[in-house]
């Protein structure tokens, strides 16, 4: 539905940068842990940011109208997207959604 595409491509950055702010506090905080070393604390960060950027380029690079719903499930997979962000789909999406919210659970 074309009011669902637009919902998404709406909601897109809020849901980037929702995450990112989770996972920088993650990669913060083993950059600041005390208990491994300096050179320990960088390669765990730096293996963490690459894993994060496959992420970043399944969920987010090259939305198109006729995807949008396998990047949808890939955002609820990576857990970019919650179930309180499908408000506002239409019901057949929603529906859609709450299977794979169950999927991802199991």
């Amino acid at each position: 539905m074309e009011s669902d595409w637009k919902k998404f491509r709406e909601m897109v950055p809020q849901l980037r940068e929702r995450y990112l702010a989770d996972r920088n506090a993650r990669i913060a905080a083993m950059l600041a842990n005390p208990q491994k070393s300096e050179t320990e604390r960088f390669w765990e960060a730096m293996e963490e940011m690459e894993k994060e950027v496959k992420v970043l380029q399944q969920c987010l690079d090259g939305h198109s109208r006729s995807k949008m719903w396998l990047y949808v499930l890939a955002m609820i997979r990576a857990g970019m997207l919650r179930k309180e962000d499908m408000e506002g789909f239409s019901e057949e999406r929603q529906k859609e959604a709450a299977y794979a919210f169950t999927e991802r659970k199991g």
